[in-house]
């Protein structure tokens, strides 16, 4: 017997995360493997954050808060927002997954980049809805190409900034100019999972909008710059009747107790979250030198990654890369000749311009 699912799932791909250091070593018999592949802290999370998971140890039998009451008031002390303006998810993914459930049926539509996290196009897909790609430009987003794309059928549009993978920025005189254009009825996700470690003084508050943008929300996580991927803990902030409108679509205990623990130590620990940025900036720096000095072509980044274009498909420099044990991504369908490259530690950039740099010079050897 074959029990058959909705077409539309049976048509969508997997996602596919990157490979990590044990499956490399495993079967590249590689003793020292750097993962540089999924944007993760280098530096781990919070001293706090480890303190609090362990006096979370003695409550494993216990159900989480379902509300996550102390940490919606932790995070909504630090951000300066109502309580009531904060949703969290088993990651940002999750909230992502939410606002499609709650705004998205058959028949509508939604707009995102045609090289974006692709969580954005697979969930609404899978409520029936079409999402419209637009095309990067320079590996930015086409505000006003997304401006035209909007119809009657529109519920959302995705902008994700820093854009993953390309590292590209909205800045804020570009989020507001677009933002008074966008049809009231139509909700605009904000995707800044990466905004901790951005410098760049023309990167909008978007706390500060969403005051004159009921139709504003924005996505972060603690994933990233807290260190806490393995926890999966993210939250969406906006008007207090679209988080009303997401939360009903919210799974019961949808974060665990751990994952709110640390989220709370994490989000007062502010001090490590620029001890964090201030390293990452630095070994940015670092790898944008390095790729200059190699000639190597790199998008503006702001994230913690870079996207590289390489004189070869990236999934061939990827595989290189790999059997020198370093993991990067690759595989990117509008750049099919680029790798994104985690900033890592300082030891780990080295290995990884080491690496390249070694290939660079086999393939000019081999010409």
């Amino acid at each position: 017997m074959r029990i058959r699912t909705k077409d539309i799932v049976a048509k969508l791909p997997v996602y596919q995360p990157g490979l990590s250091a044990e499956d490399v070593k495993r079967e590249y018999g590689i003793d020292n493997v750097v993962k540089l592949a999924s944007n993760e802290n280098p530096y781990g999370c919070s001293v706090q954050v480890k303190q609090a998971l362990e006096e979370e140890i003695s409550k494993l039998s216990l159900y989480p808060d379902g509300a996550s009451l102390k940490l919606k008031q932790a995070v909504a002390e630090q951000l300066q927002v109502s309580s009531n303006q904060l949703i969290f998810g088993a990651g940002s993914d999750d909230v992502i997954l939410m606002i499609c459930r709650a705004f998205l049926t058959a028949n509508d539509e939604s707009i995102a980049a045609d090289q974006t996290f692709p969580q954005y196009k697979h969930n609404a897909e899978i409520e029936g809805a079409r999402t419209i790609e637009v095309p990067l430009k320079e590996g930015k987003h086409d505000l006003e190409g997304m401006l035209a794309a909007i119809t009657e059928r529109t519920k959302v549009v995705w902008i994700c900034s820093p854009n993953n993978p390309t590292g590209t920025i909205v800045t804020k005189d570009q989020l507001i100019a677009f933002m008074d254009r966008v049809p009231s009825h139509v909700l605009v996700a904000l995707d800044e999972a990466y905004c901790e470690y951005v410098t760049d003084a023309s990167y909008p508050n978007s706390i500060e909008l969403i005051t004159n943008y009921p139709n504003l929300v924005a996505l972060r996580t603690f994933s990233k710059i807290h260190g806490l991927a393995s926890l999966r803990l993210g939250y969406g902030i906006g008007h207090p009747e679209v988080i009303r409108s997401i939360n009903q679509v919210r799974e019961p205990f949808n974060t665990s107790r751990f994952a709110q623990a640390a989220g709370i130590a994490a989000i007062q620990d502010q001090e490590y979250v620029t001890h964090c940025k201030q390293r990452n900036a630095e070994g940015l720096g670092y790898l944008q030198e390095q790729c200059e000095r190699l000639e190597l072509r790199t998008m503006p980044a702001h994230g913690n990654f870079i996207m590289i274009e390489v004189p070869m498909l990236g999934k061939v420099m990827f595989e290189q890369l790999v059997s020198k044990g370093i993991i990067v991504r690759a595989g990117f369908r509008h750049y099919p000749n680029a790798i994104r490259v985690t900033v890592g530690s300082r030891e780990q950039n080295n290995a990884f311009i080491q690496a390249i740099e070694q290939i660079l010079l086999e393939c000019k050897v081999d010409l």
